[in-house]
């Protein structure tokens, strides 16, 4: 599958909530958006993103939106997120996309969070060379208890290089 990012079209935006309900999904992310079902909180979300520094992108796969990358927040502490269909999990999308996300956002250091059992999204992270810094736990919206948390750090400029 050839995978590609571009900006987000408005067109996204429907698959990308959708994806946001899936509640296997959510409950893997577990860090969501307290109600991701209000899809005017969403839309705004989406608006603030699209219009901020921060750089987002759709994933494709053969032309059609898999899922979404992003960097966002302040420099110096900036954040890389995914969001990938779970019917593309196992595939190499996330890692694939992710590599292509580093390679266009040279700054360092990134950062990363994903909850510690989510085994999946943790081996993306490192494959693409985020290096565990840290534990901690936090509120996780999508399971309505806290939960371990692990921070993640890339220094390295080269895509998949820690």
């Amino acid at each position: 599958m050839d995978i590609a990012l571009r900006e987000v079209h408005d067109s996204d935006l429907p698959v990308f909530f959708r994806q946001l309900n899936d509640p296997e999904a959510l409950r893997m992310a577990a860090f969501t958006p307290e109600d991701p079902a209000d899809r005017a909180a969403f839309d705004a979300r989406w608006a603030r993103a699209r219009t901020s520094s921060d750089v987002v992108r759709t994933i494709l796969g053969d032309g059609d939106v898999l899922g979404s990358a992003a960097v966002y927040g302040e420099p110096g502490e900036r954040e890389v997120t995914y969001w990938v269909d779970r019917a593309y999990w196992g595939r190499g999308v996330a890692t694939a996309a992710l590599r292509q996300l580093l390679a266009e956002v040279p700054e360092r250091p990134l950062y990363a969070r994903a909850a510690a059992d989510n085994a999946g999204s943790l081996r993306v992270l490192e494959k693409c060379g985020f290096t565990p810094s840290a534990r901690t736990r936090g509120h996780a919206p999508a399971r309505g208890v806290e939960i371990d948390e692990v921070v993640l750090h890339l220094l390295d400029r080269t895509p998949g290089g820690g």
